[in-house]
């Protein structure tokens, strides 16, 4: 019988690369120098698409694959994908929840800790020499800070969890309140930020929650405030963020994500109360095999007629 063909839109893990190409007949897109006319000569073979965080499926790609069945992305987040393009073709679409929860709720806490103490540039100061001239500045303490959480879902839980052992008061917005905790809810991004010290971004990306860390969000954080982003590039307004980091209105950031990764704002580089990150927030050896494992658990149950282990569409 013919090898399947899955069409992989990008690096991703070499050990997923391997093992795809090892069961299907495995296609790179990013390797082609004319994806058009590429996608044109392999309409017909291409049964499945494979994509990530940073390159999935979109109406155009939807529509140019006539046999397309199924989309196994390696991320958990699905803004990459049209769903609803998916839904009118009938084709399924699968994602890597909770594997991944715990590394990047681990990441977030980092992120907080090296915001507040400033360990990245404690670390600079001992590089340097700078510690033979001197000590290392006070910093700011990070237990009992409030913290905000915008999405409480498996992550936003996950981060709370977390915070509560450094004994810091937790609240939360999502659409509506969660009746399965006794975290302070509030209905509005501006309330939860007026009234916490740390804000986590850790919801889904959608048109209604793209920037919506705004201007108006930003200063109602306030100047010793800190901006925590492991969801995605787009939640924040990265203009608005550079004004309010350089002019004080806003008291620190650490960021795993970028509006159009991987380039960053190069005024960011310069200031000591941001910590910036390469989109890492999965990125251990054990969850990106476990990622791995779901998303050719995935190909393999659809084309076997088998229950899909975690189906979105």
């Amino acid at each position: 019988m013919e090898a399947i063909g899955v069409l992989l839109m990008c690096p991703v893990s070499n050990y997923l690369e391997q093992e795809l190409d090892r069961r299907f007949n495995l296609f790179r897109y990013w390797n082609q120098p004319r994806p058009r006319e590429f996608l044109a000569q392999n309409s017909d073979s291409i049964r499945a698409v494979v994509g990530n965080a940073s390159a999935g499926a979109d109406a155009e790609l939807i529509d140019a694959l006539p046999k397309l069945e199924i989309v196994s992305s390696f991320s958990v987040g699905l803004d990459k994908i049209d769903l609803n393009r998916c839904r009118e073709k009938g084709i399924r679409v699968t994602n890597t929840p909770d594997v991944l929860t715990d590394d990047v709720a681990d990441l977030a806490i980092g992120l907080m800790l090296a915001v507040l103490r400033r360990i990245c540039m404690c670390d600079k100061h001992v590089r340097s020499g700078g510690w033979k001239f001197g000590d290392f500045k006070l910093t700011t303490r990070f237990s009992g800070k409030r913290v905000g959480i915008i999405g409480l879902g498996r992550i936003g839980l996950a981060v709370a969890k977390r915070a509560e052992a450094f004994d810091c008061p937790i609240s939360y917005y999502s659409r509506s309140k969660k009746p399965d905790t006794n975290y302070q809810y509030y209905s509005t991004v501006v309330n939860l930020a007026s009234n916490c010290d740390i804000l986590v971004v850790a919801c889904a990306l959608t048109p209604e929650t793209t920037h919506v860390i705004n201007r108006e969000v930003m200063n109602a954080l306030g100047p010793k405030g800190v901006l925590i982003n492991i969801a995605r590039g787009p939640h924040v307004d990265e203009a608005e963020l550079v004004s309010a980091l350089v002019e004080g209105r806003l008291g620190g950031a650490g960021l795993d994500v970028f509006e159009k990764e991987p380039h960053v704002p190069e005024e960011l580089f310069g200031l000591e109360n941001v910590v910036l990150l390469p989109h890492v927030g999965s990125g251990t050896v054990e969850t990106r095999t476990a990622m791995a494992d779901l998303v050719l658990g995935n190909l393999e149950a659809y084309f076997a007629n088998k229950p899909l282990l975690t189906q979105v569409v």
